[in-house]
This record gives C-alpha cells, structure tokens and sequence, in this order.
C-alpha cells in the first residue's frame, strides 16, 4: 500500500473556533513548526469574511510570510470565488472549497441550497484553470448531519459525482461532528474508491464520540490514504451543534507508525510542535501521546522495586 498522506488543519480548522485570537506571528511560527515534520500539505487559514471567522483574518499575511518547503503543499480554505481570488494572489499550492451534503446544514453553514452551493463552486472551478493550483472539494456532514441525521448514501454519491462533473480535482469526506462509525465508513470509502479509483479521497473524522481514530483505521483498511488531521486535536465547526476537535495528527500518526505503516512524518518534530499548543491558545488540549509519549517510551524501574 501507497505511503499515507496526512494533511495538517491545525491553523484553519483548530483556530478558527478558539476564544483566543492567535497573533499572525505565532500562527506562522506554528505552521513553520509543522511544515519541517513531514506533513504533505498544510491548510493554513481561510479566506472567509473577518466578521464570519475573525479568528482567521489575518489569512494573507499568515501565508505570504510562512516559510515554503519543498515537498510541502499550503492550503487555503475559501467559501466564494472572492476568497479564492485573494488565496491565488498568495499564491497558495492549493484550494480547498466546501459544500453540505445535507440541505440544513447547508443553510446553517453557508447560507444556501447545496445546488446553489454547487453553482457557487463551480466558478470557482473555472478560476483555477491553467493555474496549476489544486482543487479540493470537501463534503460537510458525509456521515451524519446534526440536524437530519444518517443521509442515504445515495446522497453522498450523488453530491461526488456533480462536484468530479464540474472538474474538482480531489474529494475529501467529512464527518462534521464525529457521528461516523467505522463500518459506516468502510462502506463509503469502499465504495467511492470502487466507482472512481483515479480520484483523490481525503477523510477528515472528528473525535466528538471518541471515534476518530477507529474510524481512520477502517478507511485505511478500505483503501483509503489521504487523511486531514489537527495538532493536539483542535477544531470543530462553528456552525454545527456538538461538533468537538478533530481527530489528532500526532495520535494519528502514531497510531499508524507503531503498526509499521509509513507516514512520512517525524513523529519528534510533530509532537514538538504540540507542544506548543497549551501556551498557544491558553487551555490544554485533547492529544494524548504529547501527554503520555510513546508507546516505546521507557520508565526506571522504582528504586524499591524487588
């Protein structure tokens, strides 16, 4: 099986929900942290309106003075075609746009139909022809909407094949507030990857059951190889109820490296940065082997020990 790629949302998804106001200068140390772990792309902010997300108005100035590495793709999140205007003049390797695949959460969160969200998306399509940029399209509430519950799978389908039809390059499957299960999940992605095998599935879980992990596991198993994830566990999406912190790169990564499936990433340099996270955003937050340490870590035996 093909080397994983783990996609780091940290920056976008992780700060965008915080109480605190992260300052441009120490949103560009974090991403400048991560950027030297391995990770294969990093969505560093999103061009939304400031009042929207005011944690995330900085977005320009976070990307043009992050460090560029070779071999390591910044991404923007960007809900209209004028984000998307002012995520190419900072020349961002990727774009990442979002549609609901339910209609509730469509109008919570977007303020429109998904067939409007679809027409949206599309002019955003036809701007990044011939710029070399990736186009991503995430699918909110893949697995479970907060508001109409488990939606046929037929839905979900339906919305892959009208965003492939308008020429998004990659997918990403969400499960917005962590309902996903793992056989849930191995039956899409099996199936999705059965239908189009040449296209680039991303699964992005959240951890809001304590699922994340188990579900990333079973999406792997199904083929899968491209996963989001965010440092410590941070994030969740303002405009879904319940919706808690995604699931977490370094456990993720973790996770996969002590069963011998490679990663491409310095599990030292990503919990390094981790570690910065408490000071960061003022709280603790959910990871556990940035607490615990690895599983190879080794104690002293006690000194009364027989």
């Amino acid at each position: 099986m093909n080397k994983l790629e783990i996609n780091e949302v940290a920056p976008r998804d992780g700060l965008q929900i915080e109480s605190r106001f992260v300052e441009t200068e120490e949103k560009v140390r974090l991403i400048n942290s991560l950027s030297q772990s391995g990770l294969k792309r990093i969505e560093a902010s999103s061009f939304t309106s400031p009042k929207a997300i005011p944690n995330l108005r900085d977005a320009a100035e976070v990307i043009k003075a992050v460090e560029r590495r070779s071999g390591v793709l910044i991404t923007a999140l960007v809900p209209n075609q004028k984000g998307c205007e002012r995520a190419l003049a900072c020349d961002v390797d990727e774009i990442n746009m979002v549609m609901s695949a339910s209609e509730s959460h469509s109008r919570v969160n977007l303020r429109m139909t998904p067939e409007q969200s679809l027409d949206q998306l599309q002019g955003i399509v036809g701007m990044l022809k011939g710029t070399g940029v990736f186009g991503n399209a995430s699918i909110s509430t893949a697995f479970g909407c907060p508001f109409e519950g488990f939606l046929p799978e037929s839905q979900i389908l339906s919305v892959v094949e009208s965003l492939l039809k308008i020429g998004v390059d990659g997918i990403t499957l969400c499960d917005t507030t962590g309902m996903a299960n793992p056989a849930q999940v191995r039956r899409l992605c099996e199936t999705v990857l059965t239908e189009w095998p040449e296209t680039p599935f991303t699964l992005h879980f959240h951890n809001t059951r304590g699922m994340g992990l188990a579900n990333a596991l079973s999406a792997w198993q199904a083929g899968i190889t491209r996963f989001d994830a965010s440092l410590g566990g941070l994030g969740g999406c303002p405009y879904a109820p319940g919706a808690t912190g995604n699931v977490c790169t370094e456990d993720l990564v973790h996770m996969f490296e002590q069963m011998g499936v490679e990663t491409g990433v310095d599990l030292d340099v990503l919990l390094a940065a981790s570690g910065m996270l408490p000071d960061l955003v003022g709280h603790d937050v959910p990871g556990q082997v940035v607490k615990a340490g690895k599983a190879d870590r080794r104690y002293s035996m006690p000194e009364n020990s027989v």
